[in-house]
Parts: C-alpha cells; sequence; structure tokens
C-alpha cells in the first residue's frame, strides 16, 4: 500500500472514531407504571405476618398497632403489651395509603377503591366489602426527572398509572412539555392515626382527603358502606394541595400546601367551612389540643416551599373563627409531631426527635433525640414513632425525658 494511501485511511479511521466516540448526554425519565384494576383488586390477600421494606405510617386502637407499608399492605401487631409487640398479621393491599378503623371494622384505600375489612376475629380477617372507583389517586411525580416519557407501550384501556420508574436515557434533541402530577387514645372504638393521616371517623362518617376534595362515606353499617358525596374544598379553601385530616371534638382541621383550614363536622354528612390560616407554599402537618393547633411548616424543593422558612407555628383557636399566630419556632426540616400533657414532640430530618414544654404559646426546646423518626403518636400511657423501617415505643419520664421500651426493625 502506498504511503499516501495509507494515511487517508489513518485519516478517515481517527475521524470516524472520534465521531462515535463522543460521549453521550443522558438524562432522567420518568417513566409512567400502569397496571389494570382487575389485577389490582385481585392482588388483594390475607397473609400471615411478615416483615416489610416499605415505608409507611402508624394507626393505633385499644389492642393493635397496624404498620401502614406504603403500596404494599397492612401490618397488624398486638400491641396490648407494648413491650413487646407481636407481629400477627399481614393485609396486602398494593394501592395502600392510609387506614381507618371504627369497632371491627378496617377501612383502607387501594389506589382507586376503598376496602371494608372484617377483623372482629383478628386470626381470620375477612374482606366485607369493595367500593369501587370512589377515590382519586394521582402518583407523586418524582421530581428529579429532567423528561417525562410521553410514549410508553405499556399502556391498556381501563389502566391505572400507579408510578414511576426513573431511567436513563440519551437526551432527546427536542423538549417535553412540562407535567405536574400532584398527588391520646381514649376509651373509643374509633383508632387513632399520626400527623400524617389522611382517613378520619366522626360518628358514622368516614372522611378521606384527596388533592383537592374531601370523601365522605356512610359507615353506619360497616357491611353496607356506601359513598355518600364529595366536596371540592378548593372552593372554599383556594388552590393548596391538601394533606392531612386531624379531628377534635366537632371539628376537622385540614393541613395544606397553603396552610390549615378548619370545617365543622358536628352534622357528619354536612361539613360547613369556618376559617383558615394560611402561610406561603410548603408541608404541613397539623394536630390540635384544646384551643391551640401546632403545624410544622417544611419549606423544601420538594414541599414548593421557596417562599418561607421551615418552622412550627402556634395557632391560637380560642375563637375557632379567626385562627391567630401566637409564636413561630424556626426549625429545619420538621416532619410529624404530636401533642401530649403540656409537651410538644416534633419529628425533623435531621435525625432528631426535639421535644418541646409546650405549657404557654411560647415553645422551649428542652430534650433532643438523635434518632430517625418522621411521625409519632402520643398515648396517654406511651408515646409511638415511626420512622425508616422502624417503630419504636417510649415511656414518659420526668424531665422532658423518654426511654425506649421496644423497637420493631423492618
Amino acid at each position: 500500500m502506498k504511503p499516501i494511501q495509507l494515511l487517508v485511511l489513518v485519516s478517515l479511521f481517527a475521524i470516524f472514531f472520534s465521531c462515535n466516540t463522543e460521549s453521550i448526554e443522558t438524562v432522567l425519565f420518568a417513566v409512567p407504571k400502569y397496571k389494570s384494576l382487575d389485577e389490582i383488586r385481585n392482588n388483594v390477600q390475607i397473609e400471615s405476618a411478615r416483615s416489610t421494606n416499605s415505608d409507611g405510617k402508624i394507626y393505633v386502637t385499644a389492642k393493635y398497632l397496624f404498620y401502614i407499608a406504603q403500596e404494599e399492605g397492612v401490618h397488624i401487631f398486638d400491641n396490648q403489651n407494648p413491650s413487646n409487640p407481636q407481629n400477627i398479621a399481614f393485609i396486602r393491599i398494593e394501592g395502600l395509603h392510609d387506614i381507618a378503623v371504627k369497632d371491627n371494622y378496617l377501612y383502607a384505600d387501594n389506589f382507586r377503591d376503598l376496602l371494608v375489612f372484617d377483623i372482629s376475629d383478628i386470626n381470620t380477617i375477612s374482606l366485607a366489602q369493595t367500593l369501587g372507583n370512589v377515590i382519586d389517586f394521582s402518583p407523586i411525580y418524582p421530581s428529579q426527572a429532567e423528561y417525562y416519557d410521553y410514549e410508553n407501550s405499556d399502556w391498556n384501556e381501563g389502566d391505572l398509572l400507579i408510578g414511576f420508574n426513573l431511567e436513563y436515557r440519551e437526551k432527546p434533541d427536542y423538549e417535553y412539555d412540562d407535567i405536574s402530577i400532584f398527588d391520646g387514645l381514649e376509651s373509643s372504638s374509633i383508632g387513632t392515626g399520626g400527623s400524617y393521616a389522611k382517613f378520619q371517623i366522626k360518628n358514622n362518617a368516614l372522611y378521606t382527603l384527596d388533592n383537592w376534595k374531601l370523601n365522605i362515606f356512610n359507615i353506619s353499617t360497616s357491611t353496607e358502606t356506601f359513598f355518600d358525596h364529595n366536596l371540592y374544598l378548593n372552593n372554599w379553601f383556594g388552590n393548596g394541595i391538601l394533606e392531612t385530616l386531624f379531628i377534635q371534638k366537632q371539628y376537622l382541621f385540614v393541613g395544606a400546601t397553603d396552610g390549615m383550614y378548619i370545617v365543622d363536622v358536628q352534622n357528619e354528612f354536612n361539613p360547613q367551612f369556618v376559617s383558615q390560616f394560611t402561610h406561603g407554599l410548603a408541608c404541613d402537618p397539623v394536630v390540635v389540643n384544646q384551643n391551640v393547633a401546632y403545624l410544622t411548616i417544611r419549606a423544601n424543593n420538594t414541599c414548593w416551599g421557596n417562599e418561607i422558612e421551615s418552622q412550627i407555628n402556634v395557632i391560637d383557636i380560642s375563637n375557632i373563627n379567626n385562627p391567630i399566630l401566637s409564636s413561630t419556632y424556626l426549625i429545619d426540616e420538621p416532619y410529624g409531631l404530636g401533642y401530649h400533657n403540656n409537651t410538644l414532640y416534633v419529628c425533623n430530618d435531621l435525625n432528631k426527635l426535639n421535644i418541646f414544654d409546650a405549657s404557654t404559646n411560647d415553645l422551649q426546646l428542652e430534650n433532643t433525640y438523635n434518632i430517625n423518626v418522621k411521625d409519632v403518636i402520643p398515648l396517654e400511657t406511651h408515646l409511638i414513632a415511626v420512622g425508616n423501617q422502624k417503630i419504636i415505643q417510649f415511656s414518659y419520664q420526668d424531665n422532658f425525658e423518654l426511654n425506649i421500651i421496644s423497637e420493631i426493625n423492618f
């Protein structure tokens, strides 16, 4: 081969190699996941006790502790001896996000359905009723995704969008449109949820909370539960996304991304708007004790918070028609909270459980435990906290101290 020919070949090869070894820019896609409603419903099963790898919430009754494993199922513990809780049963519910219990019946969501379980004999739990397509469901859009896959081919007519997978793919040479998808225990037969509860019960009404509306179910006869009606609360409240429900006496306290709203449910099937306390956009669970409401306001990117600092608000509701801010305590990344006996327990995202003297409306930090928990339920007898794949039960001590009496790890 002549030298000139060899030089040309080497040059062409170099050009080809350099063009094909340029780094390919990849971006993170949100790829929708679909499943048929029939498959979702057929997957509901009563099973023996098992462990879980899913984060979740807690709910308690006089005898039982329920761990609400998100989009997995309900783990049931016999908690009559809090120092030695016994894992006794599991209800597999793929679309589970919250529960409520009254008498011998457990109510749970399954994406778009409401399920009613007979738990009168905890060893032979049975599905008593399914109310189909009575709850709205929108999966949380992953904020870290840069692009949305509009062209996913797994969808079939009648399928439900249940979530998203994240995949790195080659960056397209065009832009997609933006997409937004939002998403003390008394001697009573009704259980107690944490500050992130979206289910509450008042007499014969079960309330469940969607992003913008309150669903009202008649549970006067549990095995004949029926959907009564719903209220689009943004007609009263505005456009904040509804997050949590807390009930005290005749009032529902709704935590939303733009504030706290108070609804009178003295007539449980005819809720009436009472008043509101608003703030900049943030995540906002609320708990109430008598004439005082406590809000933790978490302001970060996932909570749309860029207008205010993360904080605890103490709200005077002695005039229920005119909530007034009494005090503010700045705190990093607060999550769930609970009140018991002049003490406020607040979790935060820095692996801390903060304990405040709440005997006045000016909170005083008295103690901090370095422990990873996201929500609490303060009972008269002891405190229950839930964290990432763990449940911890504490006994109350003097001087704002706690002692661990049991720990469940998943």
